[in-house]
């Protein structure tokens, strides 16, 4: 299970959003995880990713802007969205890939619902 959420405070051009992803149920370990979003009549883009070794990939859209973190211990994802323009307005996905816990041992990939993110004075 992915669960996301988001800060009440409303996102203004310059200004910042955090979003946090938590991944639930029987999990052996965590790969990646990240963030996607679609803007309105607009493919699925990466925002970010970020690997259990730290190792981190940000979108060329968002790279300098956008911060990537998680905390293993809560298998939670972070997305701190810093000097956000109009441009960033879409339906923001959390994605987590890992694996499976006792007794099956598979592999997953589990989206979140989505939530929409609209950047306007």
């Amino acid at each position: 299970q992915v669960q996301l959420t988001e800060s009440e405070r409303p996102p203004t051009p310059g200004g910042s959003l955090r979003l946090s992803c938590a991944a639930s149920g029987s999990i052996d370990s965590i790969s990646v995880m990240g963030w996607y979003r679609q803007a309105p009549g607009k493919g699925r883009e990466l925002v970010a990713t970020i690997t259990a070794g730290g190792y981190k990939l940000y979108g060329a859209a968002v790279k300098g802007r956008f911060i990537i973190s998680r905390d293993n211990a809560q298998n939670t994802v972070y997305l701190q969205m810093n000097s956000l323009k109009s441009e960033d307005t879409a339906v923001y996905y959390c994605n987590v890939g890992g694996t499976t816990g006792w007794p099956q041992y598979r592999l997953f990939d589990s989206w979140g619902q989505g939530t929409q993110v609209t950047v306007s004075s």
